[in-house]
């Protein structure tokens, strides 16, 4: 896919490359001699690398590698231009790999039923697989926790490992990496990212992208790269060119240094809450200016991590002089660093920030002040709601009055000053308002980056030797994103600080920021229902949706590794560290936290002493060799899948049992009927959680009746590779918020019976009347994790279409592939204004030459109607719709140019 082409009408920029004695061939980008490129944002040079790389006037013409170059006009464009992408590679994690690879089977099963060559579908884009899933934190503060779950991850997921394993040998151009190394997006920064590639000898940028939103972190290593839906992501994979618009690009300027105290943690969540102020969806963002030179690779990385959480589409850091140190320390070898260098000077990529003269043409400019940061948390309830420590009391406190929403719990003033009483471990206890219950080192947002990690263990040992512990009941535990955090923070000897306090490490994988926290003590939760307690989770995550770390936290905060060992040290958000002392000492005086917090230079000190590139090479070196219980797994053989129909885990979807070679005519929606009729912000954690599966929920009935115990459940997250799972599971967060209902849970109304019923029975009932289905929301729908099974869902409960405010970008495009119509209530209008009470009956007419952006009409019953915007964005998003998505236009289209 990478390798030039003789049809290249670009071709006469194929050049030599002599690097170190090395011959190589490359794009000379700068022989264009336009001087458009040297004013072209970095990001969008790698967009026209890639185009002029794959031009062949049919995936990639001449005109688009032309509206590329002519960015600082095209991108003024109110309608858009339109512009073909080809990554360099897709990475996937298990969650979204298991589909991907269940649905390359399915398509052969297809592809050999119409006639077809099976052995043809194989990922073109080379793709890295790495399963990181990890089971729920079941054992905590036991040396032996690590094993206990690794065993657990095991027993409980045998047969997806085994179909991962068979995925491997049966599919070509793919790497699978075993579980129990890291989460993939730390491993993609510390060892698979390539920042250039180097295919027999043709030098080009690495980009990717990945089927998980969070791929935006390897941009602070200087890799364009970002989130698609899996089903995107598999016409990647397949060869197919991502169609996107050509964006904006807001230059984020850093000027500064950081205080005391201030870690990357407060960095990124400032810069989150900025954005977010600024509007950035859909836009790439670049940062620049003399502060970026202040920051690690690992503290870019962190804020790019959390690109989705303030809605770029990127947020990228140019390769600077530290991007070829991080790659030292980590061990990349000297042969790579050199043409990495050679190339990306030769194409004008290469940055230097402190140099104004390279300073690109941007869409516009932001800045920021590093000394301006302060330390903070974000949430309760949202990842861009920061909060100041010097405010946490406060808000904390005000926000239990305050009306239910993204602040508020709408607690009475009477239960204000509630305290249950409950006995733990033989030691009685009292629960208030603001009590931590959870603690978590988690995810790669943070354990990525030693300095945050190095300096949590810091603040341990200094707080262990105050004589400072954490209550017994609350649930700590880290979750490293790599076994080098483990090696590095063992050798600096600060693990067994850690380790006393109660943050043994359970396991390798995003834990508890996408659920799997475990269950909590059952004296915590009886207590926590008793006196409706908001109790706190505090996590080094990315995420804090309502709902998603655990049931009975009602407000979870996101925080660097120091303030979550802090607030675990202190029992209690509704503290104030200037004022209030973090607990008592061995000798019973007041400690503070200013008391036991590491200073910078402590931290710098140990990183450069102990986080060194042999423990890199030691620990990626088990990549290629794998683990024992991975070795010992017997996977089938063969060019299709043997389907075990009995399975809970593993299934064929039914996606393409109705599929036929000719091209299906368009469908309008008759006699729709509102499925759901939702708010605001509804995530793709609430369409599709990845969390426990509810012993009540429709899910939990369908395993039982298959002889699964309530014990073997495991998660959504595990099981989606069963499409009856989790068509079940759809909708099945008890957080979501029905208007039809007018509380919390999965509940939804039959219209024709007025029958109150759990949303996936009711949407059975309706598919056996043939009646569509719709969704009406509010502004954002679908945020947070690009969840492919958030629109594959939908779609297997006879959703046709979703009329919203806006939407999230990944998920619309999700939408798109699976043939759902997303729809958009025009500027100033929505349900509430225009009425709408999810009761009525509706008509959708698409016309047969339905364009891009078209606005069109949307009949009611009654004689009313309204008019939404149809956000097929794009003239390819058209063509899957017409082909009732994208893995049916690819099979039909590799059926058409005889390449099956």
């Amino acid at each position: 896919m990478a390798m030039y082409m003789a049809s290249n009408p670009f071709n006469h920029l194929l050049k030599p490359l002599n690097i170190d004695g090395q011959k190589y061939k490359y794009y000379d980008l700068v022989g264009l001699q336009d001087e458009r490129y040297n004013r072209l944002p970095y990001s969008i040079r790698v967009l026209l690398e890639a185009a002029i790389r794959c031009c062949d006037n049919f995936h990639v013409k001449q005109e688009d590698v032309q509206n590329i170059l002519a960015w600082e006009i095209n991108q003024q464009s109110e309608s858009g231009v339109e512009v073909p992408f080809k990554p360099s590679r897709v990475i996937l994690q298990d969650f979204t790999g298991v589909p991907a690879i269940v649905d390359f089977a399915a398509m052969r099963d297809a592809v050999k039923k119409l006639g077809g060559n099976p052995e043809k579908i194989n990922p073109l884009c080379p793709a890295d697989l790495v399963i990181d899933h990890s089971v729920q934190v079941d054992f905590t503060r036991s040396g032996d926790a690590l094993q206990k779950n690794q065993t657990l991850e095991f027993e409980r997921n045998k047969e997806r490992f085994v179909f991962l394993k068979w995925g491997a040998k049966a599919f070509k151009n793919t790497m699978i990496v075993p579980p129990g190394l890291g989460i993939v997006h730390q491993i993609n920064l510390e060892f698979l990212g390539r920042v250039v590639f180097n295919t027999e000898g043709l030098l080009y940028p690495d980009s990717l992208v990945g089927a998980d939103s969070h791929t935006t972190m390897i941009n602070g290593l200087g890799i364009v790269g970002w989130g698609v839906g899996g089903i995107e992501a598999e016409a990647v994979m397949l060869g197919q060119a991502i169609s996107m618009v050509l964006p904006k690009v807001v230059g984020y300027r850093l000027v500064g240094k950081v205080n005391s105290y201030v870690t990357s943690t407060d960095v990124v969540l400032t810069v989150t809450k900025h954005l977010r102020q600024v509007g950035v969806v859909g836009k790439f963002v670049e940062f620049f200016g003399p502060g970026v030179e202040e920051l690690s690779i690992a503290d870019r990385a962190t804020i790019a991590n959390m690109c989705p959480e303030y809605g770029a589409t990127i947020g990228y850091f140019p390769v600077d002089e530290k991007s070829l140190l991080y790659l030292k320390q980590t061990g990349r070898n000297d042969k790579m660093l050199k043409y990495i260098e050679g190339y990306l000077k030769a194409v004008k990529m290469f940055r230097n920030y402190r140099n104004t003269d390279e300073d690109p043409v941007f869409s516009e400019v932001v800045e920021l002040d590093l000394g301006s940061v302060v330390p903070c948390v974000s949430g309760p309830k949202r990842p861009h709601d920061k909060v100041p420590i010097s405010e946490m009391k406060k808000d904390f406190l005000q926000g239990l009055t305050n009306k239910i929403g993204f602040k508020g719990y709408g607690i009475p003033h009477s239960k204000l000053d509630v305290q249950v009483p409950f006995e733990y471990d033989n030691k009685k206890f009292i629960l208030k308002h603001g009590s931590v219950v959870i603690a978590a080192i988690t995810s790669c947002t943070n354990t990525s980056n030693p300095s945050v990690m190095l300096g949590a263990g810091l603040l341990a040992k200094k707080a262990v030797e105050k004589g400072l512990s954490v209550l017994p009941y609350i649930k700590t535990s880290m979750s490293p994103g790599s076994g080098v955090v483990t090696y590095y923070l063992k050798e600096s000897g600060v693990t067994k600080y850690f380790e006393k306090l109660g943050f043994d490490t359970v396991g390798y994988g995003c834990m508890t920021c996408i659920g799997n926290s475990g269950p909590l003590p059952g004296p915590v939760v009886e207590a926590i229902e008793t006196g409706d307690i908001v109790a706190c989770g505090i996590l080094s995550g990315n995420r804090n949706f309502e709902g998603r770390i655990h049931p009975n936290t009602r407000a979870n905060y996101l925080a660097s590794p120091l303030l979550v060992v802090a607030y675990a040290i202190a029992g209690t958000v509704v503290i104030d560290f200037e004022t209030e002392p973090i607990g008592q000492g061995s000798t019973g005086e007041d400690v503070y936290l200013k008391d036991i917090w590491p200073s910078h230079q402590e931290i710098q000190e140990v990183e450069q002493k102990f986080v060194i590139p042999a423990m890199f090479t030691e620990v990626y070196a088990k990549i290629q060799n794998g683990n024992e219980k991975w070795n010992a797994l017997q996977a089938p053989d063969g060019l299709l899948y043997p389907w075990d129909e009995k399975s809970t885990y593993i299934k064929s979807p039914p996606f393409f049992n109705d599929m036929t070679k000719d091209l299906p005519s368009i469908r309008g929606i008759e006699n729709g009927h509102v499925l759901l009729l939702l708010g605001d912000s509804v995530t793709t954690d609430h369409i599709s959680p990845a969390g426990s599966i509810s012993r009540s929920s429709p899910a939990a009935r369908y395993l039982s009746e298959r002889g699964i115990t309530p014990r073997e459940f495991n998660s959504y997250g595990a099981r989606r590779g069963n499409d009856a799972v989790m068509a079940r599971g759809t909708f099945a967060n008890i957080r979501l918020v029905n208007k039809l209902i007018g509380k919390a849970g999965p509940k939804t109304i039959h219209h024709p019976s007025q029958e109150q019923m759990d949303v996936f029975d009711a949407a059975e009932k309706y598919l056996s009347e043939n009646i569509p289905l719709i969704i009406i929301a509010g502004k954002d729908y679908g945020s947070g994790s690009s969840r492919d099974w958030a629109a594959k869902g939908p779609y297997l409960l006879g959703v046709r279409a979703v009329i919203a405010e806006s939407f999230e970008r990944i998920h619309r495009s999700n939408l798109v592939g699976m043939g759902i119509i997303p729809l958009q209530f025009v500027p100033g209008e929505n349900a509430e204004t225009l009425g709408l009470t999810g009761k009525e009956t509706y008509f959708i007419s698409l016309p047969d030459n339905v364009r891009a952006g078209q606005t069109i009409p949307v009949n009611i019953k009654d004689g009313r109607s309204f008019n939404v915007i149809v956000r097929f964005d794009t003239e390819v998003e058209l063509t899957y719709f017409h082909h009732g998505g994208i893995l049916h236009y690819m099979v039909r289209k590799m059926l058409e140019n005889n390449e099956l």
